[in-house]
Parts: C-alpha cells; structure tokens; sequence
C-alpha cells in the first residue's frame, strides 16, 4: 500500500475507487464500504484507495480532547492493506484545510487532484467548512466533475448504526466484548514499557507500565487481558489495572499489566494489551496489603476470561 499526500499523486492512482472518511477503528460498518470499493476496483481493473485526514477533525477542534482515537495511524494502515487498499492520500488537517468550503474540496482537491472514477461514502458523511457539504452535494457534482457517487448504506446491529462513536461509547462503558463484536476483532493498545515505580514487584506482582497515549481510555478498572511482545505473535495471559492509583494519590492516567509466566525484563519492549473482559471497577484501598489480597481473587476470576481467543 502506498501513502501519498494531495500535492502528487501518480497518474497510475488516478480513475480509481475512493473511499473518504476518518475511519477511525477500521470496524464492520467501515469494512461494508471498503468491500464495494475493491469489488468496484476489480471489475473495472482500476486502483482502490482512501482518502483520509490526520489528525481527526474532532482532535484538531478539541485541543484538550486528548484520549480519543480507537487505532493508531500504524494500525490503521495495516487494517487497510489487510482490506485491500492500494493506496492511502492523507490529508493534514489543520486551520487551512479547515475553511475549505465544500465546492472547493470537490473541486480543487477530488477533482483536480485525484480525479476518482467512483467516490464512496457512508450516507451520513459530511465534510468541508463548518461540515456544510453532504452526499446530496456530492451526488449533484458528480457529472461536472467526472466521478460516480456510490452511497454506502450505514451497517447496523441489532437496528443500530454501527460507528466509532458507539464503539467508544461501549469501551468507556467497560463492555468491551460489544466493542469487540463490532470492531470484528479484539481491542487493544500499543505502547513501550516505561519505568514505574516498582510497587507491584514489591506486592508480588511485577507490572509492566505503559502509556496509553490517544488511544480512547476505557472503563476505569481490572481487566482480563492478552498480551504480545515486540510484535511476536505468542500470546500470553494477563490481568490489567488501568485508572488514577486513588490508593496512592497519584496523579495521571496509568495502564499496568501483570503477565502471567513472564519473569523477564520487559523495559523499553513494544506490547500489544488486548482486552477481553472488565473484571471490576477501580478502587482506593486503607493499606496496602488490601490490593495483594484482590489481585490474588481478581486473577482467580480472571483465569476463566482467559480462554476466551482473540481476533485479529
């Protein structure tokens, strides 16, 4: 897959099927609209691509809005080449392309540079300044600018959209298997192993400790959890804290996870915490003697969790 930028784009990517949206998560209903384009793509021997914006739009009107996305761009873009994509254009969406009013990002940016032969959206799709353009829009300048509008009908479950917002909306709401189900896979956070403070081996449970960076920030609480390392595809149980420390009056949002089996040190290692099940809610304890005895009854309940196989 290739990743290109709107100043050039090589005239073999032009005439293609293009897909515009965030995509934040990659899930089911994104998966609907990327199966049209390349079916679109091969029975017209053309190129599938995406267009897509960095930061995401909500990120860059919300500075504060820190703990939000769903998938890193890294992830992202392996989601992508495993859905087929030959090519990503992304833009850089900051104060400039924010004006943009709509005519002119069909005009100057679609039409001028990419040129598609089809463009797909979702029908809720809007974009431009102040959000002002829509499909409806973009189905009337379809002729005059040489492309064919396909509108992908949003994928429900159970009667309800599924979208990036409800599948936040569940992880803050510690339902992780409902993410899960509408991600199609198993959601997890990436992260380098950081120095803690080194309570856990002193409790008898020695924790890895690494940032969650933008990634949304689930329910606060334990989780039953898999974990890889370095990008190794073995997998190794685990149990997960993630909150504020009330016990110890910490300041921060901090994801420590006790992998079972593994004794080695893991600083500076890259991890994968996949998340299973919420196993219960965070707590502040009068001593610390109380959070070894429920870490030893969290990772008793945790063990039945644990059987429970990711997808990927």
């Amino acid at each position: 897959m290739k990743s290109l930028y709107t100043s050039k784009i090589p005239k073999k990517f032009r005439g293609s099927a293009l897909a515009i949206g965030n995509f934040d998560g990659v899930h089911r209903g994104h998966q609907k609209v990327f199966l049209k384009a390349s079916n679109l793509a091969k029975k017209n021997k053309i190129k599938f691509g995406i267009l897509t914006f960095s930061p995401l739009p909500i990120m860059f009107f919300n500075k504060n809005l820190k703990n939000y996305r769903l998938t890193s761009e890294k992830e992202k873009n392996k989601l992508l080449i495993k859905y087929g994509v030959n090519f990503v254009i992304k833009i850089k969406f900051n104060k400039k392309f924010s004006r943009i009013i709509a005519q002119n990002f069909i005009k100057n940016i679609i039409y001028k540079k990419i040129n598609p032969k089809f463009i797909l959206v979702s029908d809720n799709f809007k974009f431009g300044h102040k959000r002002k353009g829509n499909v409806s829009l973009l189905k009337k300048l379809g002729k005059k600018y040489d492309y064919r509008l396909i509108k992908v009908n949003a994928h429900k479950q159970q009667k309800k959209i599924i979208s990036s917002s409800r599948i936040r909306n569940y992880l803050q709401k510690g339902s992780i298997s409902l993410a899960n189900k509408l991600l199609s896979r198993t959601w997890f956070v990436e992260g380098r192993v950081i120095k803690g403070k080194g309570r856990g081996r002193k409790l008898g449970y020695r924790t890895c400790n690494i940032k969650i960076k933008k990634y949304i920030l689930p329910k606060f609480g334990i989780y039953a959890v898999k974990a890889s390392i370095k990008n190794n595809k073995k997998l190794y149980d685990g149990i997960s804290y993630l909150g504020s420390r009330p016990t110890f009056k910490e300041k921060g949002v901090f994801l420590e996870t006790y992998i079972l089996n593994v004794k080695k040190n893991l600083y500076q290692k890259s991890l994968k915490i996949y998340f299973l099940k919420f196993l219960r809610k965070d707590k502040k304890f009068k001593n610390s003697a109380k959070p070894i005895d429920q870490m030893n009854k969290d990772l008793i309940y945790a063990k039945k969790e644990l059987k429970t196989k990711i997808a990927l």
